[in-house]
């Protein structure tokens, strides 16, 4: 399967700074924001802002099964990366 891969930075309720990618099987920024928003909310960082500003297409690539799975269950995968 070919993902698509958002480029994501948040400032979290502390002031830190989340980095993630969002993963999504549809080449769709606003469905990106609203999977990164979705997930925000799920981690209590509901106040976090998200537009296209801080969530941009990055690049497409093959996922690993791991990525597959979640995408198929959810419609998106969060790769965490600093701050997260």
């Amino acid at each position: 399967m070919q993902i698509h891969v958002y480029d994501t930075y948040v400032t979290a309720k502390d002031g830190h700074t989340m980095h993630f990618d969002v993963f999504t099987a549809e080449k769709d920024d606003q469905k990106a924001i609203a999977y990164a928003k979705e997930w925000l909310v799920s981690i209590g960082e509901d106040n976090a802002t998200v537009s296209s500003k801080e969530c941009r297409f990055c690049h497409s690539q093959q996922a690993p099964a791991d990525v597959i799975d979640s995408i198929n269950q959810q419609g998106y995968f969060i790769y965490k990366m600093e701050g997260c």
